[in-house]
C-alpha cells in the first residue's frame, strides 16, 4: 500500500490512490479531533469563544483539504471514506452539543439527523458497508452553509456587541443549510438505490 502522495502536476487529471498519509486525510482527523475539544468547551468550561475558534478552523479544514486533494493531486480512496464521516460526525455532534447546552431546539438535531438515518439504512440495505459515493456540490454547499452558521450561533451567547445579528446571521446560513441537506439527502437516496440496483443485477448475472 503507497503510504505518501507526493502529488501531481496542476491541470493533470486525478485518480484516486491508495495513499494514507497524505496532507487531505491528515487534515481530516485533525476534523475529527475538533470535535471532542467542541464538546468540552462548551458543555465542561462553556466556553462559547473558543469553540467558536474551533468550528471556524474545522469547517476551514473541510475546504482546504477538498482544496489540496483536487490541486496537487492527493484524492485518495481512504479521504473519499473519511471526509464526508468527518462532515457527519461533526455536524451532528456539534448540534447534539448545543442541544444539551440549550443553544439550539431538539428539531434542528431532527432535521439532521433524519436525512442521515435513511441514507445510512439504504446503504447497509444495499451494500452493507459504505456506499463510496462522491460527494455532490449541493452537499458541499450545505455543509459550508452549516458549517458557517453554527459558529455564528454560538458567538450569539458571547456578550458582545451585535449578538442579535450574529443569531439573524446563523440562522439564514443553517436555513439554507437544512434545505441542502435534505434536498442532497434525496439526492444520495437515488444515488445509492441506482447503484444498489445495478450491483444486484451485475451480481445476478455472474450467477
Amino acid at each position: 500500500m503507497k503510504f505518501m502522495n507526493a502529488g501531481a502536476r496542476p491541470g493533470q487529471r486525478h485518480v484516486d490512490s491508495d495513499a494514507v498519509f497524505t496532507i487531505p486525510n491528515i487534515l481530516t482527523v485533525l476534523r475529527f479531533l475538533g470535535v471532542p475539544l467542541f464538546i468540552w468547551l462548551v458543555l465542561a468550561r462553556r466556553e462559547y469563544g473558543a469553540a467558536a475558534v474551533v468550528l471556524v478552523i474545522m469547517g476551514s479544514t473541510d475546504w482546504v483539504d477538498g482544496y489540496i486533494a483536487r490541486r496537487f493531486g492527493q484524492t485518495s480512496r481512504l479521504g473519499r471514506i473519511m471526509d464526508p464521516i468527518a462532515d457527519r460526525l461533526a455536524l451532528i455532534s456539534v448540534a447534539v452539543t448545543l442541544v444539551i447546552a440549550g443553544v439550539v431546539e431538539w428539531w434542528y438535531l431532527t432535521a439532521l439527523v433524519v436525512p442521515d438515518a435513511i441514507l445510512l439504512a439504504a446503504s447497509l440495505f444495499y451494500f452493507h458497508s459504505h456506499p463510496d459515493l462522491p460527494v455532490s456540490r449541493i452537499g458541499k454547499i450545505r455543509t459550508a452553509l452549516l458549517l458557517m452558521g453554527t459558529p455564528l450561533l454560538v458567538l450569539a451567547k458571547l456578550p458582545i456587541p451585535l449578538t442579535e445579528a450574529y443569531f439573524v446571521a446563523a440562522w439564514i446560513f443553517l436555513g439554507f443549510g437544512l434545505v441542502g441537506h435534505w434536498v442532497a439527502g434525496y439526492n444520495y437516496f437515488r444515488a445509492i438505490v441506482r447503484k444498489g440496483r445495478l450491483k444486484a443485477a451485475d451480481d445476478g448475472g455472474r450467477g
